[in-house]
């Protein structure tokens, strides 16, 4: 292979991702640069309204978009970063090299201190990336052979086998670097505290009410606006709407579609509005009766349609879809097929199936209120095939930890790629090493996807990778583990006294560059 050097210089660039926002109707920050008239100022508390608090900050353990978004670009960080064109960009690394297929070579940024005053070197990034074997995300990782110590600032990564999405890996939340000393004294209690280099400190979590963290002053980069930042737990759609009408919040995230009218026409509020590479789907667990028998999975695929719900209770927003990939995430197809609306199609497959009269089972999902209306009328369109759901609706951290379990029968869930490549979707949701925590709450296992998801990991021709994830996902579809109906939107409440913030593709809210107007 050709030897290729990526070297670009740190001096001009943000260490936020400039993500463009996909504007509809209302004022939307855009990635940075102020889009409502007024001046910028220094100082304040931006407080954040979620639905549902964090279960875990530690970069290797935690499984879910709510907790990355607390730490990622934020408290933690990592060797690169993909910019708005879903390229990679300098991070902590200001340039690397691929030395052949299977070697890169990082240079590192050498002012860079963590949290705890521990210096950021080649080691801390050896031992980050040590630790991950003895972590949920090991599968994630399992290209990386060994990370090798040059000198004090050089570090070199070397593969199992040539590996086409590495960089995406290093660029994810969970390949950010944490503070060595750090995690040699709280091991795996950094879930609690973590310590990394990023343009916030960790301050304080108090479970159920808020995450607090402060103005990095030391920060080795472009220091933030804003002096903390408070993430409130707040499971009410309606309260986390007024805190931002009234000025106690500045952001509102999980904003059901429903709410958007009412932002628009708000003389304090205005819509924030976010392309995304998440879907949301339906899932069954594949060990469980009677969802074990994949002609009941397609029975059930047949009679959802999927375009009442998305126009229904989505309001039209996000689109109708078939695949497990949002269209812009690398990888994408849209060559697979999916199932059409047919419960003539759906009974008879029933029947096939062993249930001519139907059966009665458990929907799971969380208290998200948009997922407790699609549960609603997926009960509505089961019973025309004889299918009795009975929805069961857990805190979100308990629905987490009930589908990691595998205590779940059918469940209600999305995937927010937090990479932008299709490999982060197909390792963590259907590859048979990610059963339970890492992201496969179908336990689905096929020995045929396993080995196309790691020959995709194994090519390099961007094409020939886009057909081996065409070819997974169609048996996939298929096999109907997880049945996909609708790729996402991000949708916030921002208030208009306030700039520079916007929520990524991959659903995390980005504040670094937030500021308070005049």
């Amino acid at each position: 292979m050709k030897k290729r050097g990526l070297i670009t210089s740190l001096l001009t660039l943000s260490m936020t991702l400039v993500i463009s926002a996909c504007s509809s109707g209302g004022s939307t920050a855009s990635g940075g640069e102020p889009t409502t008239p007024g001046e910028r100022q220094a100082g304040g508390t931006l407080v954040i309204a979620r639905q549902s608090d964090a279960n875990n900050l530690d970069p290797q353990y935690s499984s879910q978009i709510n907790s990355m978004a607390v730490y990622h670009h934020k408290i933690t960080e990592g060797l690169v970063l993909m910019d708005k064109n879903s390229k990679y960009q300098p991070a902590l690394a200001t340039e690397w090299t691929q030395v052949d297929d299977t070697t890169w070579e990082f240079k590192l940024r050498e002012d860079v201190m963590f949290h705890d005053g521990t210096p950021f070197n080649a080691e801390a990034v050896q031992k980050t990336f040590a630790r991950i074997p003895s972590t949920p995300k090991a599968g994630m990782f399992s290209m990386i052979k060994e990370v090798t110590v040059l000198d004090d600032y050089t570090v070199q990564f070397v593969l199992e086998y040539p590996y086409a999405a590495i960089m995406s890996l290093l660029a994810s939340a969970e390949g950010n670097i944490l503070s060595p000393v750090s995690l040699e004294k709280a091991g795996t209690d950094m879930v609690k505290e973590p310590v990394g280099t990023g343009p916030f400190v960790f301050e304080s979590w108090t479970p159920g009410d808020k995450i607090v963290l402060a103005k990095n002053e030391n920060y080795w980069g472009d220091k933030p606006n804003i002096d903390k930042v408070e993430f409130r737990t707040v499971p009410e759609d309606t309260t986390r709407l007024a805190m931002v009408e009234t000025g106690e919040a500045q952001v509102a995230e999980q904003v059901p579609s429903t709410e958007i009218a009412r932002i628009e026409a708000s003389a304090t509020m205005k819509l924030g509005r976010y392309e995304a590479f998440a879907t949301d789907h339906i899932g069954f667990n594949t060990s469980k009766e009677p969802f074990d028998n994949k002609l009941v999975r397609q029975a059930i695929a047949y009679a959802v349609d999927k375009e009442s719900i998305v126009s229904g209770v989505y309001n039209n927003i996000g689109k109708v879809t078939d695949s497990t990939l949002g269209p812009t995430v690398i990888g994408y197809s849209p060559n697979v097929k999916g199932y059409s609306y047919d419960l003539n199609k759906a009974k008879s497959l029933l029947t096939e199936a062993g249930y001519p009269e139907g059966f009665t089972a458990t929907l799971y999902t969380s208290d998200n209120k948009t997922r407790v209306n699609v549960a609603e009328v997926l009960q509505s369109q089961l019973k025309g095939i004889g299918i009795n759901l009975e929805v069961k609706v857990l805190e979100f951290g308990a629905y987490i930890d009930a589908a990691a379990k595998g205590e779940t029968e059918m469940f209600l869930s999305g995937w927010g790629n937090a990479t932008g490549d299709a490999d982060y979707n197909q390792i963590n949701l259907l590859h048979s090493s990610s059963k339970g925590v890492p992201g496969n709450h179908s336990f689905y296992s096929n020995p045929e996807v396993d080995q196309l998801i790691e020959d995709s990991r194994k090519e390099t021709d961007p094409e020939k990778r886009t057909t081996i994830f065409e070819k997974a996902i169609q048996i996939e579809l298929n096999d109907v583990p997880i049945l996909p109906f609708r790729n996402g939107e991000n949708l916030a409440a921002l208030s208009k006294d306030v700039d520079g913030v916007w929520i990524s593709p991959s659903g995390f809210v980005e504040i670094n560059t937030a500021s308070f107007l005049k």
